[in-house]
């Protein structure tokens, strides 16, 4: 009994901290959106902008510094990679809304958005 009283206000704390926890994960989860398409970048340049309705299958980069992006029943992922890590393949799928693969010696960046992808590139006055 007197390990409670002693550490009444801690446990209170934690408990606190794991509703408030619980309370985030179960936003995002309710709140997130299925995506339209996924921004590739590399070197952080925009180069290309593929939709996740349409399967497909890309080789990125060259040389030393290549990666091949799937795009397969609404989601990406990283089948293949010249990294020496390969964390970018262990990321897995990815098929909502701000989810990002990132492979970082072959400075790749791809990120789901919303909606579809742009159909202007550049407007000029």
């Amino acid at each position: 009994m007197g390990f409670l009283k002693k550490h009444r206000n801690d446990i209170l704390l934690i408990a606190a901290v794991l509703v408030l926890s619980l309370g985030v994960w179960v936003y995002s989860l309710v709140t997130r959106q299925e995506g339209g398409y996924a921004e590739v970048a590399i070197d952080g340049k925009t180069v290309m902008e593929l939709p996740l309705n349409v399967d497909t299958s890309v080789v990125l980069g060259d040389g030393a510094h290549r990666n091949t992006l799937v795009i397969e029943n609404g989601r990406a992922h990283i089948s293949e990679a010249s990294c020496p890590d390969h964390v970018c393949i262990r990321q897995g799928e990815i098929c909502y809304d701000g989810q990002t693969i990132v492979c970082l010696p072959n400075k790749l960046v791809v990120t789901i958005r919303g909606g579809s992808p742009a159909e202007i590139d550049a407007v000029s006055q």
